[in-house]
């Protein structure tokens, strides 16, 4: 889901230059995000067994391919982080029929990519997420006139979470602080013992209703967090639609969150938001919005057997960098809420 919030600048310069249908193939994770971003007209969900979900199989390819072909695509672009291939997606679209191929890729294409960039991430520079995919749909001429991270809001998911945390006694007009502790990667953990710590220092301080979110998987974690921290806290964990999430955090004073989609659904509404960030992929900052950043190093054990991130690692994450103590969460929050 973060992925695909930070490529929506570029799928919007596409709109906005070429006055086109934009049809987004990605992971069912990828997927519901997509009514929330308006340069979206049309959705393919698949799992891909060269991205991270449950693989899919040969026959449900073929059947992919087939899809996209009858549809009649005018150019395919394929959007990678740089320690991602482009060419299975970019054979895809071959497969396809589809006549313009635009995506990176280190080595030489030939025909695969007609529309070649040359990748040079990390090995020459790193740019931000949002970046390198406007610099991909600019190599094609696409500019968008705004390149901030957006999100449409709709009445009905205000009037639905309104319903849901009255029936909490939650008033959502009042301020709130949210803390997210969920994470899709083990290496991503902040511990619940230190989340427990940083919400009674800021219940202490600030005297807000603490919200504790996440899916419904992370309800056990989030409920945990939440009675550890007693006063205000309280878990809404696998309550709300991801449009009534956009909601609850447009209205709250600030957001505490791991490196999730979650800062990115943060930076595309303006809230300030403290990201506990695991030192994975420094390309994935929240993106022109207000924010404080408390990195700390993964452990040994559970870095990437990806080499191109193995090199990263070794440029840029030398010195062990412990977890960030709850007093700094305090005043990182401080530094925005008093802004």
């Amino acid at each position: 889901m973060g992925d695909v919030i930070m490529s929506s600048p570029a799928f919007r310069a596409l709109k906005e230059t070429y006055r086109c249908r934009i049809t987004l193939l990605t992971s069912g994770a990828g997927s519901v995000i997509a009514p929330y971003l308006e340069c979206i007209d049309d959705v393919i969900v698949a799992d891909l067994p060269w991205v991270k979900t449950n693989g899919g199989n040969a026959a449900a390819l073929l059947s992919l391919a087939e899809e996209i072909r009858k549809r009649n695509f005018d150019a395919g672009i394929v959007f990678t982080v740089y320690s991602q291939s482009s060419l299975p997606a970019a054979m895809l679209l071959f497969m396809a029929g589809v006549p313009v191929r635009a995506a990176y890729a280190r080595e030489n294409p030939y025909d695969l990519i007609n529309r070649w960039a040359p990748d040079h991430e990390p090995y020459d520079t790193i740019r931000h997420q949002v970046r390198r995919d406007l610099d991909l749909v600019a190599s094609l001429g696409a500019h968008a006139d705004n390149e901030r991270l957006e999100l449409k809001m709709k009445e009905q998911d205000e009037e639905s979470l309104l319903k849901k945390l009255n029936q909490r006694d939650i008033d959502l007009h009042s301020p709130y602080i949210i803390l997210h502790p969920g994470v899709s990667e083990v290496k991503r953990e902040y511990p619940a013992e230190r989340w427990i710590a940083a919400g009674k220092l800021l219940a202490q301080e600030y005297k807000l209703p603490l919200l504790v979110t996440g899916s419904a998987t992370e309800s056990e974690l989030a409920g945990r967090i939440a009675e550890g921290i007693g006063m205000n806290a309280l878990s809404i964990a696998g309550m709300l639609t991801i449009g009534e999430f956009i909601w609850l955090v447009n209205g709250a004073r600030c957001v505490v969150s791991v490196n999730t989609g979650t800062i990115h659904i943060a930076a595309a509404i303006q809230t300030p938001t403290v990201v506990l960030y695991a030192q994975t992929n420094p390309q994935h900052t929240p993106w022109q919005s207000p924010h404080e950043i408390l990195s700390f190093s993964i452990p040994e054990k559970l870095k990437s057997r990806n080499t191109i991130i193995g090199y990263v690692n070794q440029k840029l994450y030398t010195t062990d960098i412990p977890f960030p103590q709850p007093q700094q969460i305090l005043s990182a929050v401080a530094k925005l809420i008093e802004k």
